[in-house]
């Protein structure tokens, strides 16, 4: 069983935001798959199953992004799985937008709702995807700039960052995270280039 956590906060009002990259890119993963979301097995969660040979469940903390190591950790319990079963994908201001960093562990990195898991959990040792949602330049006012609606243009390149991590998510399903790794972090090197 493998468990695929995106971050984000819950309430229609955070649709669309950068905060909520991760919530979005299950959606897009839950939609190809013709699976839809429920309450958890465990507080504060909704879950979507995979369909049958993924052995993968799609999970929302409800908590809110900087609480989300209280729900994953309890379902890392309720599914007696290993933290390195746990895929976690969340924003990071630092990444340019629309870049994909893919890591098999690490530190939170400035990201509080990473951090929270690794804190809940004990251990740094957790595959993640950092979707670069950019607004990280020295001043800026970070809180107000990821928890801004994305309109227009802004909105359809978060779309397409949103299907990119889904493509990666998938790639790791079939090929594992070493196969991710080098197809979806060197897919968007290239596209600096341009």
């Amino acid at each position: 069983m493998r468990l695929v956590v995106g971050l984000g906060n819950p309430g229609a009002e955070y649709d669309d935001t950068p905060h909520n990259v991760g919530f979005a890119t299950l959606d897009e993963l839950a939609r190809r798959a013709l699976v839809s979301f429920r309450r958890g097995p465990v507080a504060e969660s909704m879950t979507a199953q995979m369909p049958a040979g993924f052995e993968t469940v799609l999970f929302k903390p409800l908590s809110f992004m900087n609480l989300s190591g209280r729900p994953v950790s309890a379902a890392i319990r309720w599914y007696k799985i290993r933290p390195q079963d746990v895929f976690v994908i969340c924003d990071d201001v630092n990444i340019p937008f629309g870049r994909l960093r893919i890591r098999q562990g690490g530190g939170p990195g400035g990201q509080k709702g990473l951090n929270s898991i690794i804190q809940s959990i004990g251990t740094e040792s957790i595959p993640r995807m950092r979707m670069g949602v950019g607004g990280g330049y020295p001043g800026a006012d970070i809180g107000n700039y990821v928890l801004k609606r994305l309109r227009g243009k802004e909105l359809a390149d978060y779309h397409e960052l949103v299907g990119r991590g889904a493509d990666a998510i998938e790639h790791w399903l079939e090929s594992g995270i070493e196969s991710m790794m080098n197809k979806f972090n060197i897919i968007v090197d290239d596209k600096d280039k341009e």
